[in-house]
């Protein structure tokens, strides 16, 4: 079972955690925290071998903790996750293949495409898949929403989906929607960021895997990767080149969140990896 806490820092919630978890028979397997001194906040993560009334401990722990605490008890730490994609096939193929071999810590419970390029890769690892074209003046976002209702769903993983949704898409899903973006944020938001990279010359390249906010490319980071780059790199190499580490990033950070090593505050993340 798996506990994360979050709340205003003060001397002892170490011991005081630890001691009624011991006083309550729980096992702690695992133990990471980290405080924000700027900010004053304290973060936690424990692994505990014994399941248990969630509701009960969750008011135990409540009523030990600073009034602020967010706590969260996940028996299960399996999620649900809906992928939304595009045309381009690379993060797609490896969380099917993850999600094949039960190493994603989600099951993907449906693709939803705004082009149908990608319904044959679906098929193959027998995952629905819905396509949802957004050149039609039909509601797309409408239509994305009732399929999305139809499922089970922790979390929504835009998968190189090339399309901006809305505000009021985003705040349904505050804070549950993970994105990847092929460039190192902050620099080159937005669209075309190889192309950016390529006309300023940069040295690296790189790829960064967010929170979907209501400012494009803005949200909390998660995980960020770079490689080098040089004058003799076209943009379509580049994009190649790019590919492995938007594939790699997403990953990681879908590995993260999937766990509850990730905690938001303000536009900001603590990974507790």
């Amino acid at each position: 079972m798996i506990i994360a806490i979050q709340c205003t820092d003060q001397v002892g919630l170490v011991a005081k955690i630890s001691g009624l978890l011991a006083a309550e028979n729980y096992n702690i397997v695992a133990m990471q925290e980290h405080v924000d001194k700027t900010e004053n906040l304290f973060f936690m993560r424990l692994e505990v071998n014994k399941d248990a009334n969630a509701d009960g401990l969750e008011q135990q722990l409540a009523d030990l903790l600073p009034p602020d605490a967010s706590i969260k008890i996940n028996p299960n730490p399996e999620k649900n996750a809906i992928v939304l994609v595009t045309k381009e096939y690379h993060c797609l193929a490896d969380i099917l293949v993850r999600n094949h071999f039960k190493t994603l810590g989600a099951n993907v419970q449906c693709v939803i495409g705004n082009h149908d390029t990608l319904g044959d890769i679906c098929k193959r690892f027998d995952i629905p898949f819905y396509h949802v074209p957004y050149d039609v003046p039909a509601e797309p976002e409408k239509k994305v929403l009732e399929i999305i209702a139809g499922y089970e769903h922790d979390y929504i993983v835009l998968a190189k989906f090339m399309r901006v949704i809305s505000p009021e898409f985003v705040n349904r899903f505050h804070n549950k929607i993970v994105n990847i973006h092929h460039s190192f944020l902050p620099a080159f938001a937005g669209a075309n960021p190889y192309r950016q990279a390529y006309e300023r010359g940069v040295k690296l390249i790189g790829a960064t895997a967010h929170f979907v906010t209501d400012e494009l490319d803005e949200g909390p980071i998660i995980a960020q990767q770079i490689i080098p780059a040089n004058h003799s790199l076209t943009t379509a190499d580049m994009i190649r080149a790019g590919k492995e580490i938007e594939t790699a990033v997403l990953a990681k950070a879908l590995r993260m969140v999937f766990d509850d090593r990730v905690f938001i505050y303000k536009n900001k993340t603590v990974v507790l990896e």
